[in-house]
């Protein structure tokens, strides 16, 4: 908080104590909590202290990122407070503020931060708790990421560590190329922390609209590079590249990339006889934001027809790469989805034969298969559950079943005049936002951390 405190009393406004106060009110709580444990006992964790401390940093962080909207110039009330703090964490860039431009720029710094957090802490997360926790098919990539990884880098803590470091520099390359498009400094440094984090807060109500095109194209590139698992990066770094040229799930969400940007600018071009290059950089850059569950947009891109409207909506549904920043289902399920369904097929043609789902040329274990499988049932179900709940408190259907889809994918903006890329969720009753902030929670941890804790099984164990 000490940063966008300094930010304000750089810019001569009174803003300032804001950040002094919240971070006081932090460091006492804080600082008690770590009094109360001193006593504590240093030794592993046990697997149902591992989930709670997954979970509980997940909850703990955006209840106290909300106190700077609550006592600072937004006066906000604590669930929208709550909302906008758990939307950054979360990365998913859903916002309940308008008129952006008029905020304090240590505010908007701090709507930056909390996103640019969250996209490092998840990347820790998935590299090295979701695959001991064996969680939605991640156990795929324990043994790829610690017991071998090339024999380079066999610690968890020195990959977080130099994941840490390529998240720095991606950040600081992302700023310095907005900069060199037009983008003030200012602007250049929030945005590409949003950006890297794939979290799409921006300083504007217009979002991306109102910069230049070379932004946009920038934008793009540093939002694919995002998606991408960093510790694809990491192995780059340590003089391997070939892991990440020859990364299967890579090379599919390109492809997936490339056919649905196709697809958009065909349909613009469809109207278009002029075949204009803005028609083509709105569909990449938007079908890019929404894939990646960025939450950018350079247009409202529900005034572009009911075809790509619903084509948003399971765009969203898809996201990047399994140890990127990128949210929601991820390519390498999609991928193990459609290898269970053909070693599936192939059984049922030749009952005699011998059919194994494969992932990247390796056999995946039944162990995997059911745990991704039970991943897909669980996120229709949450998303079907969540919709109908957010009907109940009077929205119409197009808003519920897109903030459902927009939360639990962690995606940003959903559909329709309310929450759409044209308007924000500020207007929502306050149950709809705290049930839109559990399903934000719930997506980003990959379900199954959270929903293990309404099991008895679990608190017996």
């Amino acid at each position: 908080m000490m940063f966008p405190l300094l930010i304000d009393l750089a810019q001569g406004n009174d803003h300032w104590p804001t950040f002094l106060e919240s971070a006081i009110i932090t460091c006492v709580v804080g600082g008690l909590i770590a009094l109360a444990c001193a006593n504590g006992v240093k030794e592993g964790l046990s697997i149902q202290q591992t989930f709670l401390l997954t979970t509980g940093v997940w909850v703990a962080l955006p209840i106290f990122g909300a106190i700077p909207f609550v006592i600072g110039e937004t006066d906000a009330r604590y669930v929208d407070a709550f909302f906008e703090a758990m939307s950054g964490l979360t990365t998913t860039g859903s916002t309940v503020f308008s008129d952006l431009e008029e905020f304090p720029k240590g505010l908007l710094f701090w709507r930056s931060m909390l996103q640019w957090f969250g996209g490092v802490g998840i990347i820790v997360v998935a590299m090295v708790f979701l695959p001991e926790l064996r969680i939605g098919g991640m156990q795929i990539f324990r043994s790829e990421g610690f017991d071998t990884f090339g024999k380079i880098l066999p610690r968890a803590t020195e990959i977080s560590s130099r994941i840490s470091v390529i998240y720095f520099g991606l950040t600081v390359a992302c700023a310095f190329t907005y900069v060199a498009f037009g983008m003030t400094p200012f602007d250049a440094a929030t945005h590409a922390m949003t950006t890297v984090a794939t979290g799409g807060f921006a300083n504007y109500d217009a979002s991306f609209a109102g910069f230049s095109p070379g932004v946009e194209y920038a934008a793009v590139v540093f939002m694919f590079l995002a998606a991408l698992p960093f510790v694809r990066f990491v192995q780059v770094m340590a003089g391997s590249a070939m892991p990440l040229l020859r990364d299967s799930q890579i090379r599919t969400f390109f492809a997936t990339a490339a056919l649905i940007v196709l697809v958009m600018s065909l349909w613009q071009w469809s109207g278009d006889e002029n075949l204009s290059e803005a028609s083509f950089r709105k569909s990449l850059f938007n079908v890019t934001s929404i894939l990646t569950g960025t939450g950018y947009a350079s247009a409202d891109y529900s005034t572009w027809g009911s075809f790509p409207v619903v084509s948003f909506f399971f765009i969203g549904l898809i996201g990047g790469c399994a140890g990127s920043t990128a949210c929601s289902v991820k390519v390498f399920r999609y991928q193990l989805l459609f290898s269970s369904i053909r070693t599936q097929v192939g059984r049922i043609h030749s009952p005699h034969g011998i059919f194994t789902a494969r992932y990247d040329g390796r056999t995946v274990s039944e162990d995997v298969l059911s745990s991704v499988m039970s991943f897909f049932v669980l996120f229709i179900v949450t998303l079907g559950v969540t919709a109908v709940l957010l009907g109940t408190t009077g929205l119409d259907f197009v808003t519920s079943i897109s903030g459902a889809s927009a939360a639990l994918a962690n995606i940003g903006p959903g559909l329709g005049p309310i929450i759409g890329p044209s308007g924000n969720f500020g207007s929502l009753s306050d149950t709809a936002k705290w049930i839109l902030a559990a399903a934000m929670l719930i997506g980003r941890l990959e379900l199954m951390a959270v929903f293990v804790f309404f099991t008895i099984k679990f608190w017996r164990a």
